[in-house]
């Protein structure tokens, strides 16, 4: 589906019956038995959305200001020598780092594009409608997708131009080890020669300040984990009780990096409707809802050179806590490959 009646597009490529289906079948996989985990995607509902935009201003939650510090001081250099006529964000979400990337861009004129790609359809449209007001030349085309699904939607780059795709915020550290392989493939897919991949990433230089990261003191990041099981409850017909589970951050060194939880406080029985299927929890029973691994800048390289890409910018803070990369594919060489 497409809404082009704003001052912008937006293509909407999220059908809710078939969301739900998808849903439904990765409940079934993970949920059904222990160890139980969930897809940390289904954590962003419109709720969730707004909780996470709430994470970012926290003051455990080094990671968004850390990378907006990086991005002010970096990013005119980094758009000088590139110098992209078009911009394609992924997990753009209210598109609030976006700006300065804008803002940094050196060209000006019809060719000036800028693509989000996020999940919510809701915070596309807001942010669409908003940056359409403040850059009225600006050229913008939203897609509502999954990462998984539909990057193939991504439209081609104008002939003659350079794009820019930008990864902030760290969420590579949320796609699972075995996964991020074909995610960073499918993103270099987006790529031709001259064209930049800028990624945020949080690093691996303080394990319990990064832990706190997702454990605040206000309670907000609990809120927005238990917010899923309201999510399952609403769209699995399910009956979970959010308030029994507590919240858990837990950093795993052997796998360098946190993985967030919800632990049952007591035994229950669980119906979800959707499946036909009831579970039983134990008490002290854990559901893993979502990874976030911290990296470093040899293994960021080395992961890179698996899927093709030449790590050329490495932009960090004075403590070493977040870097922001700007990545490409060698002279000569077809995107996807290793």
């Amino acid at each position: 589906m497409s809404v082009s009646d704003e001052p912008f597009t937006l293509e909407v490529h999220l059908d809710a019956d078939a969301g739900r289906d998808r849903l439904a079948r990765d409940v079934r996989r993970g949920l059904i038995a222990p160890p139980r985990w969930i897809l940390p995607k289904y954590l962003y509902d419109p709720v969730g959305c707004a909780l996470y935009e709430q994470i970012t201003e926290l003051d455990e939650y080094y990671q968004a200001r850390t990378e907006m510090q990086i991005l002010a001081r970096a990013v005119d250099g980094i758009m000088a020598r590139h110098r992209p006529t078009e911009l394609v964000e992924l997990g753009s979400g209210s598109s609030r780092k976006t700006r300065a990337l804008l803002d940094g861009l050196n060209h000006v004129g019809s060719s000036r594009r800028y693509l989000p790609f996020d999940v919510s359809s809701s915070a596309l449209h807001g942010a669409a409608h908003a940056l359409a007001v403040d850059y009225p030349d600006l050229t913008i085309h939203a897609i509502a997708g999954d990462f998984e699904h539909h990057l193939a939607y991504v439209p081609p780059r104008h002939a003659g131009g350079v794009r820019m795709v930008a990864f902030l915020g760290g969420t590579i550290g949320n796609i699972s080890p075995g996964l991020r392989p074909a995610f960073l493939r499918d993103v270099a897919g987006l790529l031709a020669p001259g064209d930049v991949f800028l990624m945020g990433v949080d690093l691996d230089t303080d394990p319990e300040r990064t832990r706190r990261a997702y454990d605040d003191a206000a309670g907000v990041t609990a809120r927005f984990n238990r917010n899923l099981l309201v999510i399952l409850n609403n769209e699995l017909d399910a009956d979970f009780d959010p308030e029994s589970f507590v919240h858990r951050a837990v950093w795993r060194p052997d796998k360098r990096r946190v993985e967030m939880r919800l632990q049952a406080s007591r035994e229950m029985r669980v119906r979800l409707g959707y499946l036909d299927a009831e579970i039983t929890i134990a008490n002290g029973e854990e559901i893993l809802t979502e990874i976030c691994c911290k990296f470093n800048e040899p293994a960021l390289r080395e992961i890179y050179a698996h899927v093709g890409l030449d790590l050329i910018e490495w932009h960090t803070d004075p403590e070493s806590r977040f870097a922001v990369t700007v990545a490409r594919l060698p002279a000569g060489q077809s995107a996807g490959g290793g």
